[in-house]
């Protein structure tokens, strides 16, 4: 006779307990194929239950191929040829608490923005406003591309800001920037070879590597990519970020825009992809013109984020195809659903459309360039440039800094790592060796402490590392 325990089984229902404890039976071998269990009454009386719950838990072995009813003879443990006898699914294990994150009293390769800075309070307001007078809307699915109403108002913030006269038909919006590369990827065939700056943000080349398609670097010098580069190595499409290259902080000049916009004309099938990730923090002078600004064959595809704008949290991305791509773009990929929630675009919207975008520009160029000041001043106070070279591209919201020392680079990175200073080295951006890459390391201050005296202490640990 079947005996089994029904204490401590928490909320799951009787009858579940009571399968789960059956089936453990017929997995380990304990009840072998072909015999007969208790009928629904017997077993009942011997554990004190229902034979309504007993009926349950036969019922649910049955629908799952563990036993058979027989017509007036009873229940049989089945034969089970897809799994050995004796092997027993592993318990549930509790899911395992996330490792808490280091802190540290300096992180130049954060790319966050400090909750002191988002607008929590308009973003609200904002919100409650769509979710009382869009309700309706709020639940309707949203079109492939995105809500219209946030595509004509990016479509306006680009022809204000960027001066590119695109429609809102020709704009997608995505969750970041790695779902459009998969977008891309799709949309110009996978037997294309993507090119992307070397060196450069590898995870880009990551996310098109996993896409399962050819991604090959392409060396730069001071003006950008190299276009005899892109003939050697056969690029088809190429990815770059000619307003203010990372990690170098470059900006191409005019006349490679113009080379690298006859090399995409030349053949049929060529793009480039232009990253214009952070545009909007160029702290001297005025905006650098875009690409697709001076496209005439429509090549250029225009690709931007709210990621480095509002927060890497918000999940908002958006590109531009050119037009000849957009009808292309809704025969193949136009089934697919928008991967932003409606609440989130409707919101995005108002909070561009009222100007409240604009302000929050304004007001974190405003923190970012006194957080420079304040980073060059306490590196000036104490003394770390008799220690290392500013690399000063002038724009963005990073810059590099050439050590002197003979320390190895990793050496130094876990030297200045133990006493609370993140830092990646330029070399770390390279795909393959980089020799005149050494003892340059990356800064970026967008998540650095507004705090004088964090810095000037995160400063000073610095140039300890370096004395």
């Amino acid at each position: 006779m079947l005996t089994y325990s029904f204490e401590n089984i928490g909320d799951e229902s009787l009858y579940e307990h009571l399968y789960r404890c059956i089936r453990a039976d017929i997995l380990a071998g304990r009840l072998q194929a072909g015999e007969k269990l208790p009928s629904k009454r017997a077993l009942a009386r011997q554990l004190g239950i229902s034979v309504i719950t007993v009926e349950g838990a036969y019922g649910q072995l049955v629908a799952e191929g563990y036993c058979q009813s027989v017509p007036k003879k009873g229940f049989f443990v089945a034969k089970l040829t897809s799994l050995p006898l004796g092997s027993v699914p592993a318990e549930k294990k509790p899911a395992e608490k996330s490792l808490p994150q280091k802190k540290y009293l300096a992180d130049f390769t954060a790319n966050s923005l400090p909750p002191a800075d988002f607008p929590f309070k308009t973003w609200t307001h904002l919100l409650r406003q769509v979710m009382a007078g869009q309700a309706e809307n709020l639940l309707k699915r949203s079109p492939g591309m995105g809500i219209l109403s946030l595509r004509e108002t990016i479509a306006a913030h680009l022809r204000s800001f960027r001066g590119l006269d695109v429609s809102a038909g020709q704009i997608v919006i995505g969750a970041g920037t790695e779902y459009l590369y998969g977008l891309l990827v799709q949309l110009l065939g996978r037997e294309k070879c993507f090119g992307v700056e070397n060196p450069g943000f590898d995870k880009i080349r990551k996310v098109y590597q996993q896409h399962g398609v050819r991604c090959v670097p392409v060396a730069m010098d001071e003006q950008g990519i190299i276009p005899a580069e892109l003939l050697e190595k056969h690029v088809d499409v190429l990815h770059i970020s000619p307003s203010h290259h990372f990690p170098t902080g470059c900006i191409t000049p005019i006349s490679r825009r113009y080379e690298l916009l006859g090399w995409a004309s030349a053949a049929e099938g060529r793009y480039i992809i232009e990253d214009d990730y952070d545009s909007e923090f160029r702290l001297t002078g005025r905006p650098i013109p875009t690409m697709m600004g001076i496209d005439v064959s429509g090549r250029v595809i225009y690709m931007n984020t709210f990621s480095k704008t509002l927060t890497p949290t918000i999940r908002i991305s958006y590109m531009v195809l050119p037009e000849k791509l957009v009808q292309v773009f809704q025969q193949q990929l136009g089934f697919y659903n928008c991967t932003v929630s409606n609440f989130e675009q409707y919101t995005l919207a108002r909070f561009i459309k009222d100007g409240h975008f604009e302000k929050h520009i304004n007001r974190m160029r405003n923190c970012y360039r006194k957080r420079r000041e304040a980073l060059l001043q306490a590196m000036k106070d104490g003394g770390l440039f008799a220690q290392a070279d500013i690399i000063e591209r002038g724009s963005g919201l990073h810059f590099l800094l050439r050590f002197h020392t003979e320390k190895d680079d990793k050496a130094l990175q876990a030297e200045l790592e133990a006493k609370g200073i993140r830092m990646r080295p330029l070399r770390d951006y390279y795909a393959g060796e980089a020799e005149d890459a050494a003892h340059i390391f990356v800064l970026n201050y967008s998540g650095l402490s507004a705090d004088p005296e964090v810095i000037h202490f995160a400063v000073a640990r610095l140039a300890d590392c370096l004395s």
